[in-house]
């Protein structure tokens, strides 16, 4: 019988494929303690500290709201910037990217790229008045992703920061090595209308943008039955995105604390098509 997991718990198979990129702890040359090596309390082990940061992405508490069970909330969360500084999350993220293009494939020929606007009532970096809520501090996320909407790349801004100002460090953000384009296999890259007249950046990187508003794609769809939107995987992957709540308002201060969040969050996504159990 296969053994069934919580929406916030890490499978057997996930902790398989990503245990082996878990930074070694060592210590801080800098700093004097109290015990040598080996000795006072064990440190707690990686994947309860995987766990803990799993539970806090998905459920969005606090924390020092993080159940026993997986440790001390403030043991974790000093890990997690641990993790985060050696670029823990960014390697487990491309690793499965990695994967999924050799046992899938990914879809380079179609890709797209949109951004999304989240609440950000502490941040202090990367964030901006939010023009849609009142000019409360806000946090925009421009992401591209495949055909099949996996996150390719991902970078941080202000809520005020216009879509077009960010889409060369979105195109140059890909986490893994992207295909070369050529004529046996081009990339074509789906915007949205706000993209219009900036193109310049997308043909400098071999792309063909696509550049089709809401109303277009309608009528063609009416005109052409066997017409197929393109775009919309974008869009969904914001919505997965959000669906882990720590996300879906950002409370980290640091920019790169709420990116490595990010990074977890696709790095789940992108296993889950790989790996046969619910993650």
């Amino acid at each position: 019988m296969r053994k069934v997991y919580k929406s916030w718990t890490i499978s057997d198979e996930l902790w398989e494929a990503v245990k082996d990129e878990i930074p070694p702890r060592r210590r801080d040359p800098e700093k004097v303690y109290q015990h040598k090596p080996g000795q006072g309390r064990p440190p707690l082990p990686a994947r309860s500290v995987l766990e803990g940061i799993f539970y806090v992405l998905r459920t969005g508490c606090q924390w020092k709201a993080v159940p026993k069970e997986y440790g001390s909330g403030s043991t974790i969360h000093r890990r997690f910037q641990e993790w985060q500084r050696a670029g823990f999350f960014e390697r487990i993220w491309a690793k499965g990217l990695e994967r999924y293009d050799e046992l899938e494939g990914i879809g380079w020929e179609w890709q797209s790229v949109d951004g999304c606007m989240v609440k950000a009532p502490l941040a202090q970096e990367s964030v901006g008045k939010n023009p849609t809520d009142r000019g409360k501090n806000g946090t925009k996320r421009s992401v591209l992703t495949d055909e099949k909407g996996l996150p390719l790349a991902v970078i941080l801004s202000g809520a005020n920061t216009h879509d077009v100002k960010l889409l060369a460090d979105t195109l140059d953000g890909v986490i893994i090595s992207r295909p070369e384009p050529n004529e046996e296999a081009p990339q074509n890259l789906c915007l949205d209308a706000g993209y219009t007249g900036h193109q310049d950046e997308v043909d400098a990187r071999g792309y063909i943008a696509r550049i089709r508003p809401r109303g277009e794609e309608k009528k063609e769809r009416e005109r052409n039955p066997h017409f197929r939107a393109r775009r919309w995987v974008v869009e969904a992957l914001h919505s997965f995105l959000n669906r882990f709540r720590k996300l879906l308002v950002r409370f980290e201060k640091k920019a790169v604390n709420y990116l490595a969040l990010i990074h977890f969050a696709c790095a789940v996504i992108v296993w889950r098509r790989l790996l046969p159990v619910h993650l």
